[in-house]
């Protein structure tokens, strides 16, 4: 029932305080004006039969058990106790808020109804006359209770389904992503085995088939045709080796974000070297995933075409984001002149995390691969 949470929560605490001062100062007007004498022991008994009843419910409510079962118990022993004590009708208060609490409205305005009634009648005995605002007092306290109460439990209901909604659009929101990153990364494998294998394929089934014309005529030509093919079939073989190690990539639930980079780079050059600057911050998957992915892509890019004798990677923590430089002393080339598909991949997959990308070389200098993503727009 959507008031357990109220019953039981920092407004329950208040409740359950309100009715033991009630019933201690109900207690203590009765044996003011009645002492000890005729059904104190009676009343006596219903106080403190009254008084662990309520303690049951509030101990089982908060232990998760069940407590609404008990509440009945409570209200009879109420109600007795009012009938021989009218002084305890002050306590009705509190037991608005617990029937409130454990029916349903349908039950609760009727019953929290009769109640009202019942403790208004009883107020009006023990004042000694009949007074229409100590009649309609424990009514119209009963009926603002019921509505501020259902007014909680309906806010509560709302936020519930709109934290519910807020879930339910983060999870798709994810799920979209991760199709969207699926579709990249096979657009991505789609272009670099057209860009490579496919081409080199091509090149020497081309060459093959110009052997076979040649064999007959030009046999020196035909033989040379081969050569070229062979050595097109080893440049593609690597390739393709290449290519499985990039998809084979180191797992990053197992080892650390550094050791994974230093792993990858190393798949494709022995000696490359990793420097890490910074306090190591735990980093959002996508995250890793792509500091993973653009240094496979750019020390894969040195092994292929820097003929660099130095590489090195660094990984830097700052405040809000992370960088990471994969820099060579190879022969460098001209950014503006660059093609491909390695270099776009890696920007889009940079900037698809609100982070920047850039690259610095030029011919005979080097390159620097560097890309900043920031730490905390990743997170959300």
């Amino acid at each position: 029932m959507q008031g357990n949470a109220a019953f039981r929560g920092p407004m329950g605490l208040a409740i359950h305080a309100t009715f033991y001062l009630l019933l201690a100062a109900s207690t203590a007007r009765y044996l003011t004006y009645h002492g000890v004498s005729g059904r104190w022991v009676v009343v006596a008994a219903l106080v403190v039969t009254l008084a662990t009843l309520y303690a049951v419910v509030v101990v089982q409510s908060r232990r998760g058990g069940p407590w609404q079962p008990w509440v009945w118990p409570v209200l009879t022993s109420w109600v007795v106790l009012v009938w021989l004590a009218p002084s305890f009708a002050w306590s009705a208060f509190p037991i608005f808020f617990l029937c409130t609490s454990v029916f349903p409205r349908r039950v609760a305005y009727p019953v929290v109804a009769g109640l009202a009634v019942f403790a208004g009648v009883e107020f009006a005995s023990f004042s000694g006359r009949t007074e229409w605002p100590v009649l309609l007092a424990p009514l119209c306290t009963g009926a603002l209770i019921v509505l501020a109460f259902g007014q909680v439990q309906r806010e509560n209901a709302e936020r519930e389904r709109l934290l519910g909604e807020l879930v339910d659009a983060k999870t798709r929101l994810a799920e979209t992503e991760r199709e969207a990153g699926m579709l990249s990364e096979r657009e991505r494998i789609a272009r670099e085995i057209h860009d490579t294998v496919t081409q080199g394929l091509t090149s020497a089934l081309l060459h093959l088939e110009a052997a076979d014309e040649l064999r007959d005529v030009e046999p020196e030509k035909a033989r040379d045709e081969v050569e070229v093919a062979t050595a097109s079939l080893r440049d593609n073989l690597a390739e393709t080796r290449n290519l499985v190690h990039y998809l084979g990539a180191p797992d990053l639930t197992t080892q650390s974000l550094d050791a994974a980079l230093l792993a990858a780079a190393r798949g494709y050059v022995p000696s490359a070297q990793l420097q890490v600057v910074g306090d190591p911050v735990s980093l959002p998957d996508g995250v890793r995933h792509t500091l993973l992915r653009i240094t496979q892509s750019a020390v894969s890019n040195v092994r292929r075409h820097a003929h660099a004798q130095t590489v090195g990677v660094t990984l830097t923590y700052l405040p809000d984001a992370v960088a990471l430089d994969v820099f060579d002393d190879g022969v460098g080339f001209e950014v503006a002149d660059a093609h491909g598909f390695g270099l776009p991949a890696m920007r889009q997959r940079v900037e698809a995390l609100g982070g920047t990308f850039g690259v610095e070389s030029s011919p005979g200098e080097g390159t620097v691969v560097a890309a900043q993503i920031p730490t905390a727009k990743a997170t959300q």
